[in-house]
């Protein structure tokens, strides 16, 4: 005879089960700490294209980082427009959210500068920006492209560590046909952002390699989920006539009564017989799920708020995460953007053939100034005003400043502005946050 077990083992047919969880296929029951996982591209791919969540931990800081743009600071104020709509032309805001994304994603990204030159050149030329004629493209792509990385490895030259070369795969298809061809680029006919490289490999790594054992416990939570919520009500049926039934009979009789009593349908049975509905216990399992959540916002430096997809750029009281959050972007905009920014505004100077003629950036005084990221919600910007006037007015009665001064440095000559512009470094904004906590405990009582 077939034990009870085994016919429900038989009898099962799990439309989620898959491979199976805690088996010889799970990967999670073989983690082993400190073991590094290296990342194929394909692997790198499906985990990108499998999941929203991944993707938002991606995409969502490189489109931070260029979200607002920027504004170009000269004298010459038709001057930075001219640069500024080339950059349009250019779509150098789309170019630098994908090569920053190519780097978060497979560890390298990169902007080929099409330019066009005075003079006949190979790709493996250095860029001489004094026999440039126009930037005509810039095209955004990742280390997929790239078959061989060229690194200064020696310690006593002033460029150590930097790339110098690469070996680029310039396949190109037609239809079925494919034809392969592979040249050598000096760097600086490139943009090249790379945020992560260990010591002695010349490519970058995937911000996925070290979520990955995270990203699967995630996966697992996620199944487990599943799971309950398909099986988070059941119904059980008693009858003295089921031990006489074969395992047949038994198999029939359960998918009837599963198609009959699905739903909330009318049970009709005899008298010594009992149909109960079964639910599954779920205590415990918000702290669980909260448990992934904050592992996973921890190691992907971003709020659970953020990582869920809340409206970009904008703050609620005492929302310290996503604040330093927003601080890490400023960091990663003066630190890794800038710079790429710089060198293709000389570019672009130094271009005989754009904005009028050859001009020498250092010859002007101009400025990058990144637009502000984001900004509060409107009860919370309404607290902070007032916070803000009451403090001038300590300052106003204690003869610190005039009031012409105060008028000045809170208006201007526009008036007042629709949304309040406030600048400082983490500290003056978690100083800023506390005290509209405070305010809205103590108005709350």
């Amino acid at each position: 005879m077939m034990k009870t077990i085994d016919q429900a083992k038989e009898l099962r047919n799990d439309f989620m089960q898959g491979n199976g969880k805690a088996n010889h296929k799970d990967k999670l029951t073989r983690q082993i700490a400190g073991v590094g996982r290296k990342l194929s591209h394909d692997e790198i791919t499906n985990l990108y294209g499998d999941s929203r969540i991944v993707q938002n931990i991606i995409d969502i800081p490189a489109e931070d980082m260029t979200r607002n743009w920027f504004t170009l600071k000269m004298e010459d104020e038709q001057l930075a427009r001219d640069i500024m709509s080339k950059l349009a032309d250019l779509k150098a805001k789309k170019a630098f959210k994908e090569m920053f994304i190519y780097d978060r994603l497979r560890g390298d990204g990169f902007i080929s500068l099409g330019v066009t030159q005075a003079t006949r050149f190979e790709l493996s030329d250095e860029l001489p920006l004094d026999k440039l004629f126009t930037v005509d493209y810039l095209h955004a792509f990742s280390s997929q492209k790239v078959n061989e990385f060229l690194i200064n490895e020696d310690v006593f030259d002033i460029n150590y560590g930097q790339l110098e070369q690469l070996r680029i795969n310039r396949a190109s298809s037609h239809g079925t046909q494919t034809q392969t061809t592979e040249s050598s680029v000096h760097v600086s006919r490139l943009l090249h952002s790379q945020s992560r490289r260990m010591e002695g490999e010349a490519q970058g790594r995937s911000l996925l390699e070290p979520l990955y054992d995270i990203l699967t416990v995630f996966d697992t939570s996620v199944w487990s989920v599943g799971q309950i919520l398909h099986d988070f009500t059941f119904k059980v049926y008693k009858s003295k006539d089921i031990e006489n039934l074969s395992s047949q009979d038994k198999k029939e009789l359960s998918m009837i009564m599963d198609f009959m009593f699905r739903t909330e349908a009318l049970a009709m049975i005899a008298d010594d017989e009992e149909l109960t509905k079964q639910g599954t216990s779920v205590s415990g399992i918000k702290d669980l799920l909260d448990f992934v959540w904050d592992l996973l916002a921890g190691a992907a430096r971003m709020p659970k708020t953020v990582i869920k997809g809340q409206e970009s750029g904008t703050i609620t009281g005492a929302q310290y995460d996503v604040m330093n959050y927003y601080s890490r972007i400023v960091a990663d905009q003066e630190n890794e953007m800038k710079p790429h920014l710089e060198k293709l505004i000389r570019m672009l100077l130094m271009a005989e053939k754009e904005l009028g003629g050859r001009i020498d950036p250092e010859s002007l005084e101009w400025e990058i100034q990144f637009n502000p990221l984001w900004n509060v919600d409107a009860k919370t910007d309404a607290e902070i005003r007032k916070i803000v006037a009451e403090t001038d007015q300590i300052y106003l009665l204690n003869n610190i400043v005039t009031a012409d001064e105060l008028r000045e440095a809170r208006f201007g000559q526009f008036g007042l502005s629709d949304t309040l512009k406030f600048s400082g470094d983490e500290a003056d904004l978690k100083a800023l946050a506390d005290s509209v906590y405070r305010g809205r405990l103590g108005a709350n009582g």
